[in-house]
């Protein structure tokens, strides 16, 4: 994890503390029912709880040991003993190191979502507070990256309102999907442990029951989870590219906040560049990236084998630590942005009237001419508009064609640009539920 993008909460699921806080707890909740069961005296599992609830775990002793038994619960456990004492014999009893390990990722995977929707939600009220700020503000639509027809900028802002929710919705279904809980031995058989274990520490964890998982939790659990971080960031990148598109110098419709003291350039001190898009589009790149490894990591050998385990050190950590800075980000960036409805009109007006040729063409077909003609007639008025050479509704009035149908009074009511704007209201019922 790199500080620069590291926010601290998020940080904290992946210290290796909160690590091994965890894997005590499963070890001592299972202890708790199998003393229920009569596997494990009843004072040996209080002892293990009294002596390990407010302990602090020695990463750098666990560490130690692990450099000899090259084995990273075996060193835990050691270490746990030389808390605990003799109890500690108790701890583990008929558990397998991946009920350990897999059930710990799946609580840090599932902490690490929670954040996550937090950080969607804080964006979400962004994105509806500059939308309706914005609803009928405006700009133009592009198509191809040209000219389209008028849209508002609010409407920009409803459409990434409602990526987000999606965004929302498909991360509460992963979390949901990732949390379960595995606590059933070697090969998954429960041969040695019974699965009232399993179901015990599944509630007291605040899991469900993996139903059947070999030695192993089912990794398409996890290549969905990091599929879904995958999508978000793609939209995350979608809305920070829009913004750097706006804030191009000869579009500049709208702009990141530039602070007191902000410099864009060691050599240029005219620059405001767009450095948290720009940073945000990178960091969309880094948690894509999780995803493949993720969906290769379904394919192990037979009941179990940790070809996976090396991937996931990297891609739990890097992957929510990323997105979280991303998806805050963000929203500051959408908070503080910077619009600018003068040069939105100023960009409508630059095509002299172009974004209403469809008007003119559905008008021209209205009044019997056919569509091939129509097309043709307003095409050969809009191109030496594109060359600069006049003004479309002008031209349109000297068209014989087009004025033999159309009056001067028809084709002026053609050029409203409110015409464009009726259903606007329609999307943001649809979008927020009101208008």
């Amino acid at each position: 994890m790199i500080p620069r993008y590291t926010h601290k909460d998020m940080a904290q699921i992946w210290a290796p503390e909160t690590r091994f806080k965890i894997w005590f707890e499963i070890e001592a909740h299972a202890a708790d029912k199998m003393a229920e069961l009569g596997i494990v005296p009843k004072e040996a599992a209080a002892k293990i709880w009294a002596k390990g609830r407010d302990a602090t775990f020695d990463v750098a002793r666990i560490d130690e040991i692990e450099s000899v038994t090259k084995h990273d619960v075996i060193a835990f456990l050691t270490h746990l003993s030389e808390i605990v004492g003799p109890e500690a014999r108790f701890v583990h009893q008929g558990m397998t190191s991946s009920d350990v390990l897999d059930t710990c990722f799946n609580i840090q995977l599932t902490r690490a979502a929670d954040l996550l929707l937090k950080d969607i939600d804080a964006l979400l009220a962004a994105l509806e507070k500059r939308a309706f700020e914005h609803k009928m503000t405006a700009c133009i639509g592009r198509s191809h990256g040209i000219h389209a027809e008028p849209v508002t900028f609010g409407l920009k802002m409803a459409y990434a309102h409602a990526e987000f929710q999606r965004a929302k919705e498909r991360l509460q279904f992963a979390r949901k999907d990732i949390a379960t809980c595995a606590i059933s031995g070697a090969v998954g058989t429960f041969a040695n442990i019974d699965p009232s274990v399993e179901e015990y520490v599944a509630a007291k964890l605040g899991l469900a029951v993996e139903p059947v998982s070999t030695q192993v939790i089912p990794r398409d659990r996890h290549a969905m989870f990091f599929s879904v971080l995958g999508v978000i960031a793609s939209s995350v990148e979608r809305l920070a590219t829009e913004i750097r598109h706006l804030q191009r110098t000869e579009v500049l419709e709208a702009e990141e906040y530039f602070s007191p003291g902000q410099k864009g350039s060691s050599a240029m001190p005219h620059k405001r560049n767009p450095v948290l898009t720009e940073n945000l589009t990178g960091l969309a790149r880094l948690v894509r990236s999780a995803a493949t490894p993720a969906m290769e990591n379904v394919v192990l050998w037979h009941e179990r084998d940790i070809s996976h385990s090396s991937v996931e050190r990297g891609i739990g950590p890097d992957a929510t630590v990323h997105l979280d800075f991303a998806l805050r980000r963000l929203a500051g960036v959408v908070d503080k942005l910077l619009v600018y409805p003068e040069n939105m009109q100023k960009n409508l007006d630059r095509l002299g009237g172009l974004v209403h040729s469809q008007r003119i063409l559905l008008a021209l077909t209205q009044k019997g001419m056919s569509r091939e003609d129509s097309y043709a007639a307003v095409q050969r008025n809009a191109m030496p508009v594109w060359r600069g050479e006049g003004q479309f509704l002008d031209l349109l009035k000297k068209d014989k064609d087009v004025s033999r149908l159309l009056s001067a009074k028809e084709l002026e009511s053609l050029f409203d640009l409110n015409y464009h704007l009726k259903h606007v209201d329609t999307i943001f019922k649809r979008v927020f539920g009101h208008a």
